[in-house]
């Protein structure tokens, strides 16, 4: 079955090449989908695509129209997808449910890490061979409280991980997770005790109406002063301005973004030659107490890897007409 990989990236293609195995025709393009580049797709029966890629309404009836009848995912998750225009345009879309919770998981406490002891700016100066320790008195994690949003599998595990640095664990989610109040003393709370008990917050919950900017001003001014904002999930659930009036403020003390609201069209991309347009991200970069990774919390072997061959097994399923235990209603 022909499919074009769209936003096909050099450190993806070669799992995705192997976990094929020559089953289907792949085209890669290093393009994202969007209204100019969906007719790209034509003469095939099916695109890959990835979180930044745009599946909206417009771009769905041109997808059709040039005869895409599925949709394989390359990410968990499908807020980039019209799911109901979809279905009724008969486009099968299936996505990657779990690629490797650990990476992400592991992402997470290193940007904790890395900004509670000061690595970056650490690391420059002793590259500068200034050896100085002033301005880098960090804290012990042990006997620290972490708020987690979202205990899903990556929730999960960050608590797992805290726990071993002996942290106090409080967690907001709709779906109490028995097993980690036993194994790792989670306490389930209300979004208020969280914000105003937490030294750390850490995200992991999915993008849907529900959690869009769900980091803003109110829940900000509830939160101790200095917290440590942590999000690797998705970019909306914060609001982007109302952190930086935090982080002028003092309010917010750290800041760790492996996501980004507006990061379509500006990460997985070298713009080291371009003037950056997008003021917001610019005001953040110039914080000290910032630090923002451009969404490579899964980019691990392991996660490209997995990513590849459930892609692959879901073309399989698409091609003999089999509904794939991954396709998304």
């Amino acid at each position: 079955m022909k499919t074009i990989i769209y936003s096909a990236r050099k450190f993806e293609k070669a799992f995705i090449k192997s976990a094929n195995a020559d089953k289907h025709e792949l085209e890669f393009i290093e393009l994202s989908l969007n209204t100019q580049t969906a007719r790209l797709a034509a003469g095939a029966e099916a695109i890959s695509i990835f979180v930044n890629d745009d599946a909206s309404e417009k771009v769905l009836k041109e997808l059709s129209t040039v005869g895409i009848k599925f949709i394989a995912l390359r990410s968990a998750g499908y807020n980039h997808v019209d799911l109901d225009i979809a279905k009724q345009l008969g486009i099968k879309v299936a996505r990657v449910p779990s690629y490797s919770p650990y990476a992400v998981a592991e992402h997470t406490v290193a940007l904790m890490l890395t900004l509670n002891r000061k690595l970056i700016r650490a690391n420059s100066r002793v590259h500068d061979l200034n050896f100085s320790l002033e301005g880098l008195t960090g804290f012990d994690m042990n006997g620290k409280t972490v708020g987690i949003i979202g205990t899903g599998q990556i929730g999960g595990l960050v608590a797992k991980i805290l726990n071993g640095f002996g942290c106090k664990i409080l967690a907001v989610d709709t779906f109490e997770d028995s097993t980690l109040i036993e194994k790792y003393g989670l306490i389930y709370t209300d979004y208020n005790t969280l914000y105003k008990e937490a030294d750390i917050i850490t995200l992991h919950a999915p993008l849907v109406p529900e959690t869009l900017h769900i980091i803003n001003e109110e829940s900000i001014s509830k939160m101790k002063r200095d917290v440590m904002l942590i999000n690797t999930s998705r970019g909306a659930l914060v609001n982007t301005k109302d952190v930086v009036a935090g982080l002028k403020t003092g309010q917010i003390g750290y800041l760790g973004l492996d996501v980004y609201e507006e990061e379509s069209g500006l990460f997985f991309t070298d713009h080291s030659e371009d003037i950056l347009q997008d003021d917001v991200i610019a005001r953040l970069l110039t914080f000290p107490n910032v630090l923002i990774t451009s969404h490579q919390a899964f980019l691990t072997d392991t996660a490209l890897k997995n990513i590849a061959s459930t892609t692959i097994y879901n073309l399989n399923c698409f091609e003999q007409q089999i509904d794939s235990e991954n396709e998304i209603d």
